[in-house]
């Protein structure tokens, strides 16, 4: 292994060796390049990703040369079968302290205290096995009888040849928030590039020139986490809105969807839950970096269906660009993005008061010097004059939104909370500020 890199590298030159990776996987792995996406997005996230397949479609070389691009993480690799127990991942058990009823595994060298894992035919172990994998996964601590262990564990890949379905099989889907489905491609010079790679490598994974230090990864999550000093990747208010419509929209489609599809019989219906959204926003964040951005843009979340749909599946992936595209397209027209920014602007000033009853006695104007606040004071000087009269401050916030003529149904919605967020922001100024007034 080569020296470990710094981390001090600005974000144009960490996505430039993220570039190179993929292009470098890309040339070993053919036609593969969006499940590769999706990899490296798993990885600055911190997140786990199913593949699935038919078998000889290559997921376990595809699995490997991603992991063999970095260095100074230890991989675990296991083939999982129905008679494993949950020591094949967790170290055997030590038998000293089973023989006095504690349930202690021996963990070097095992799943738990590995970067990196790779779990083939994950649906071939058997539910017992799974279930006690579930903390593992997503807690990153093994809990085992009176054993609780922290684990260093980043990112797991599993590959399948099926999806098998139980109480304890849905809960695992769960733990793996990416996921793809790969489809043998039968176009002949597909092929034929294949041949040609298994010439020269015979099936086996390919040297890189250059390896990525995990300690380099570890930053970038951290940067994608916002936990980074360093380094920031900045997602606006207003495309924070616009993300969750997005999400909200796709929800909305999948379900009358699946509702199309079994003639309007009752069923479960689709359901991203609130956790699943907030790590949307690291997606976000991990897809700007990726572009060398330090600033989320709309296109970003165009990208969003490599956490709610099936990567691979183009029905899947079709319908939540219907989404993006639709909320896109709604906002665009007639200025419904400058609209949202302007509410969301104006509910901060809300909040603001909220938290502090006696700007309510300063006159409004005053807020000009922040600039998220010009769009609101630009309108007030207009409508009420430079100087108001501290009693009119109610008067003016009411009037704002009163005069506010939204140009679509997402920016109406948007008025609508915020008008609601208003008044209960004033029924409590009032009353903060007659209780400073007693003596």
């Amino acid at each position: 292994m080569g020296q470990p890199q710094a981390t001090n590298a600005s974000i144009e030159e960490i996505a430039k060796e993220l570039k190179d990776a993929a292009w470098f996987i890309g040339q070993r792995v053919i036609n593969r390049e969006e499940v590769i996406e999706q990899a490296f997005c798993a990885l600055l996230t911190a997140e786990h990703l199913l593949l699935q397949s038919r078998t000889g479609v290559g997921k376990s070389l595809l699995a490997e040369q991603i992991f063999s691009m970095f260095e100074g993480a230890r991989l675990f690799r296991v083939q999982a079968s129905k008679e494993q127990q949950p020591d094949t991942f967790f170290g055997g058990l030590d038998l000293e302290q089973l023989k006095v009823g504690r349930i202690i595994h021996n963990t070097e060298g095992s799943l738990v205290e590995s970067e990196f894992g790779f779990i083939d035919e994950i649906f071939d172990a058997n539910d017992f096995t799974l279930r006690a994998l579930l903390s593992l996964l997503n807690e990153r601590r093994l809990l085992r009888g009176m054993q609780d262990v922290s684990s260093p564990l980043h990112s797991v890949i599993a590959a399948t040849n099926y999806l098998r379905v139980s109480e304890v099989t849905e809960a695992l889907l769960d733990r793996f928030l990416f996921k793809a489905v790969i489809l043998p491609d039968k176009d002949p010079f597909v092929q034929y590039q294949i041949s040609q790679r298994y010439l020269v490598h015979g099936g086996r994974t390919a040297e890189p020139p250059k390896r990525i230090s995990f300690e380099r990864l570890r930053h970038m999550h951290q940067v994608i986490a916002g936990r980074s000093e360093e380094l920031t990747i900045n997602v606006s208010n207003e495309m924070l809105y616009f993300t969750n419509i997005v999400i909200r929209h796709f929800e909305f489609l999948r379900n009358r969807q699946m509702r199309d599809q079994v003639k309007n019989q009752s069923g479960s219906d689709f359901y991203i839950s609130p956790r699943t959204q907030a790590k949307s926003l690291d997606l976000l964040r991990a897809l700007a970096l990726l572009k060398g951005r330090s600033n989320v843009v709309h296109d970003d979340a165009s990208r969003l269906y490599f956490i709610f749909s099936t990567v691979g599946l183009p029905e899947d992936v079709a319908l939540f660009r219907k989404a993006y595209t639709t909320v896109l397209n709604s906002l665009t027209a007639s200025r419904g993005f400058d609209q949202v920014t302007m509410l969301l602007d104006f509910s901060h000033l809300v909040q603001e008061i909220k938290e502090e009853p006696q700007k309510m006695l300063r006159p409004l104007s005053q807020f000009a010097d922040a600039p998220v606040r010009r769009s609101f004071v630009e309108w007030l000087r207009e409508r009420f004059g430079a100087e108001q009269p501290q009693d009119q401050n109610r008067k003016i916030l009411e009037q704002f939104l009163a005069d506010f003529v939204p140009v679509c149904d997402e920016v109406r919605e948007l008025k609508h909370s915020v008008d609601l967020a208003l008044q209960s922001t004033l029924i409590t100024v009032e009353r903060e500020l007659q209780r400073l007034e007693r003596p």
